[in-house]
């Protein structure tokens, strides 16, 4: 769009790391009080994955989604997902046009570079279902013919806690493609107060200006690609993996897409931190909000109260860094 801001003519590790705080602050304008919920969710988008966004109703998840699209200057797109939401009702269905004899697709939702999927373990698993070629291909396919999605392409989906009544739980397989899962969680007394006075005049999300258009981005997704890591850095990363799928605790462990957007994560927190490479510091602390949600722990450690932040704990303090 001609009224965003293009904050990076090149990239550079530098001018990735002032773009990505630029994008962070003007998202903090709207979210207040949460800056590591917005680096982080900003770092998914840069990845190029999806966001799991898992949290009581009325803390700002959807705001969250909104202050993202209107700074990158980009439409953003909204299900809300209930019991009744069919998956046609996501991707789009073919009509008949009786003028010209021929079925007409008619775009759903899902075609806009941000979705939001509102309280997505709300829906049935088959409308939950329609979301996965989109989240892994960037395409749908309807009745045999593929259509492209936008680049760049991000689902953010809220989710409730799932022991609220009339969730589902998201399957293990839908799990596996949200790059992160993060918590927004209540705001500080400060904070909360701010959101009072500024939510009634100039702080809401209509009123965010844009200060970076959809090629700044793709431009800091191809740095993020580019990020250097070790082969004893990969090395980690399978050992990690290894390590997670033979603990004690854990019935399923990460799989190979786990870890490949583990690495795709640590780039993107090198590059926000103004480096081209990544270091072990940089796996271990995107680590937990990359890898929490694909974990499945055995029943008799779920009776003993153990947790996949535990396991997950534990793991990366016993695998040598090298």
């Amino acid at each position: 769009m001609t009224d965003a801001q293009h904050v990076l003519p090149t990239v550079s590790p530098t001018q990735f790391q002032n773009a990505f705080g630029t994008i962070a602050d003007n998202i903090e304008t709207v979210v207040r009080g949460k800056r590591n919920v917005v680096e982080q969710t900003l770092l998914c988008l840069l990845s190029g994955g999806h966001l799991l966004v898992e949290d009581v109703p009325g803390v700002g998840k959807t705001t969250l989604a909104k202050a993202l699209a209107g700074s990158i200057a980009t439409e953003v797109g909204r299900i809300q997902f209930t019991p009744d939401l069919l998956p046609a009702d996501v991707t789009g269905v073919s009509i008949w046009n009786r003028t010209t004899s021929t079925f007409e697709f008619r775009k759903g939702p899902i075609f806009s570079r941000l979705l939001v999927a509102d309280e997505i373990n709300r829906a049935s698993p088959k409308t939950q279902s329609a979301l996965l070629e989109a989240m892994a291909e960037s395409q749908v396919t309807i009745d045999g013919e593929t259509h492209a999605l936008p680049e760049p392409f991000m689902v953010i989906a809220t989710q409730n806690p799932i022991e609220q009544e009339g969730t589902y739980p998201l399957p293990e397989s839908q799990l596996d493609r949200f790059l992160m899962r993060i918590s927004v969680g209540y705001p500080s007394r400060d904070d909360e107060m701010a959101i009072l006075q500024t939510h009634e005049a100039d702080g809401v999300v209509a009123d965010i200006k844009p200060v970076a258009s959809v090629d700044d981005i793709m431009m800091l997704r191809a740095f993020v690609s580019q990020v250097a890591i070790s082969p004893e850095l990969r090395s980690y990363l399978i050992d990690i993996a290894g390590a997670t799928r033979a603990h004690s605790a854990i019935s399923l462990g990460m799989s190979p897409r786990a870890t490949l957007s583990l690495q795709r994560a640590s780039r993107a927190y090198a590059a926000a931190a103004g480096r081209d490479f990544v270091k072990a510091d940089d796996v271990k602390v995107m680590a937990p909000v990359v890898v929490n949600h694909r974990l499945a722990l055995r029943p008799d450690a779920l009776l003993s109260g153990r947790s996949a932040t535990a396991a997950l704990s534990e793991v990366l303090a016993s695998v040598p860094v090298p």
